[in-house]
């Protein structure tokens, strides 16, 4: 119990919230614009989906949130744009997030990111 104490004084609540405003608006637009480009994709889509799950562990959240707005941000160490590295720095966040909060990243999580990836291909390929 006392570890989880440790953990939710780890994290400021109201940069969590921010994190979660602007994941909640650009996310999407982002993941789409960039499906190509990223081969992680079913990773972030995945901890977007566990970082939305009521039953995700605060800690969790914050952190996922936080690795979440920083792949959604343009400014970074590495700028998106450029051409082969833009998304290493991201790739690179999002790995270590994932691995501190690996455990609570379900199969249904991933279940859900192929099935969301899975559709907006089908609709990509329509267009």
């Amino acid at each position: 119990m006392q570890q989880d104490d440790e953990k939710m004084a780890a994290f400021d609540a109201e940069k969590m919230q921010q994190d979660k405003k602007l994941v909640m608006r650009d996310f999407a637009q982002k993941l789409r614009g960039n499906l190509g480009k990223i081969p992680f994709a079913e990773d972030v889509t995945a901890s977007f989906y566990c970082a939305m799950d009521s039953k995700s562990p605060a800690f969790v959240k914050a952190v996922l949130f936080g690795a979440l707005a920083y792949f959604i941000l343009p400014t970074d160490v590495i700028p998106d744009f450029i051409a082969g590295l833009g998304f290493t720095d991201d790739a690179s966040v999002l790995a270590a997030a994932m691995a501190t909060v690996q455990k609570n990243i379900r199969d249904e999580h991933r279940d859900k990111a192929r099935s969301f990836l899975n559709k907006e291909k089908e609709t990509a390929g329509a267009d």
